[in-house]
């Protein structure tokens, strides 16, 4: 097992779960009004079904309670777990109806979460070892960043900005509108933000002149091996390395090798592929 993540705040998921839970159900759960007896008492068993790092356990449970406040969840594992297929996660009772209706929604949070821990965990494993310090990007699903990020860390990674004024990262858009890097450096500078200032670069020439200023971090972007290498030679010790663009599972282990301290994947986010997850409730025993 792994230690879990510092859980969130309720407050900063319970409207997201209300709204999910209104999507799914619009202006009612036909099916299981018409089959399900209203008083009846269900249990459910929420499984694994496939090797994964779990992520998501408090939203799942917040869906319940939400539609049934007398639910209540016997977690197996916690967040950032590493679960066999066939792991038994958790298992939940209350009001069967208000199970069966939660259920989708439930499972539709905590499949997404626990594909990004799972992907994640490839990522730091690939790094495990060396400096090289997993991030993940804002190439997040709008309205669910907070979640997402959650799930990074749930998975060994560390989050980078969530949110613009989260730090200072000066990119190629900034740079062009600017007027290149040293102008977008000084007038940065002049605005007196007291952050940390990065700055990405694409070649040794615009590195340099990013040096020379006194950038206090690189985003290196879809550099090759021998260009990152230098970099980093480069930076030595003035700036810290960030690795960024075209960075695949297969690359971690050659760019931890050139000394870089970061990388970082937009896929955590945008490409993790759902975890496969299965609730299956009977009537309480």
């Amino acid at each position: 097992m792994n230690v879990a993540p510092m859980p969130l705040d309720k407050a900063l998921y319970r409207e997201l779960v209300r709204r999910a839970l209104a999507e799914d159900m619009g202006w009612g759960d036909v099916t299981t009004e018409g089959t399900v007896e209203d008083g009846q008492r269900g249990h459910g068993r929420l499984l694994a079904k496939q090797a994964c790092v779990i992520a998501g356990l408090d939203v799942a449970e917040e869906t319940f309670l939400q539609l049934d406040p007398t639910s209540a969840m016997v977690r197996h594992r916690e967040d950032g777990d590493l679960c066999a297929a066939g792991t038994l996660v958790a298992e939940v009772s209350g009001r069967a109806r208000a199970l069966l209706t939660a259920e989708r929604t439930a499972l539709n949070f905590m499949q997404r979460l626990s594909g990004i821990a799972t992907l994640t965990r490839h990522y730091v494993d690939a790094a495990r070892g060396t400096s090289l310090v997993v991030l993940d990007t804002r190439k997040t699903t709008p309205t669910l960043r907070i979640l997402e990020k959650y799930a990074v860390r749930a998975g060994g990674g560390t989050n980078h900005r969530l949110a613009l004024d989260d730090g200072i990262l000066i990119k190629d858009n900034h740079i062009a509108l600017a007027g290149g890097v040293l102008a977008a450096l000084e007038r940065m500078r002049e605005a007196a933000v007291d952050m940390l200032i990065e700055v990405e670069v694409r070649t040794l020439a615009e590195l340099d002149v990013a040096l020379a200023a006194g950038a206090a971090r690189i985003l290196a972007d879809n550099m090759d091996l021998e260009t990152l290498t230098e970099t980093v030679r480069r930076a030595g010790g003035r700036a810290q390395v960030e690795v960024s663009g075209g960075v695949t599972l297969d690359r971690v282990a050659a760019i931890a090798a050139t000394g870089a301290d970061f990388v970082s994947v937009g896929a955590l986010t945008h490409s993790a592929p759902a975890v496969d997850l299965s609730f299956k409730i009977a009537p309480a025993p």
